[in-house]
């Protein structure tokens, strides 16, 4: 399978995504405007049915409508899998808090440890609003879940980051947040 053909297919699922049911002449044209010929097209969106991701159904000759199969389920089950991920950050960030009570970490041990958390928390923060621009997974109830845990796991962050020692501990983490993403290669 060539790169154009997966480039199709990862194209026609993002629009099936997005709609749910289309017509087979609408979905062609979108995908045909951002990549592809009709023919080739036409051939990934049957083999996609061939496959059993998408379902098609023919009202008419001139009425055929496809969709994702079991596009709930698929929703959920992505949804679910975050779900678990962002219940094992809280309690990592959870944990941190409690070593950092019960321990003397070095004020470094503690800036790496909240920065990582930091990173970890943006990732899925960012793949949640990746995931707001599609209707099925901001209807689904674990959706709202996800967002609360998430915004849990920032107050805990900051929780923590107010109760150091170090006045200008909020400081040195922005510091480092701001010297990560512009590193010296990235400056003229």
């Amino acid at each position: 399978m060539d790169k154009n053909s997966e480039i199709i297919k990862t194209e026609i699922i993002r629009i099936l995504n997005e709609n749910g049911k289309i017509r087979g002449t609408e979905l062609a044209k979108r995908v045909i405007k951002k990549v592809g010929n009709e023919k080739t097209v036409y051939r990934e969106i049957s083999a996609l049915v061939e496959s059993g991701d998408v379902e098609k159904k023919v009202h008419s000759r001139s009425h055929i409508e496809y969709e994702l199969i079991n596009l709930y389920e698929s929703v959920n089950k992505q949804l679910i899998n975050l779900h678990k991920e962002i219940e094992m950050i809280f309690n990592e960030i959870s944990n941190f808090d409690v070593l950092n009570s019960s321990r003397e970490f070095s004020f470094h041990e503690r800036l790496r440890g909240i920065i990582h958390l930091i990173h970890v928390v943006q990732s899925t923060d960012g793949v949640m609003k990746l995931l707001s621009f599609y209707p099925a997974f901001k209807k689904d109830k674990m959706y709202s879940q996800i967002n609360r845990r998430i915004n849990d796991c920032w107050e805990s962050i900051m929780n923590i980051i107010t109760h150091q020692p170090e006045d200008d501990f909020l400081n040195e983490v922005l510091g480092n947040l701001r010297i990560s993403q512009f590193g010296e290669k990235n400056l003229n």
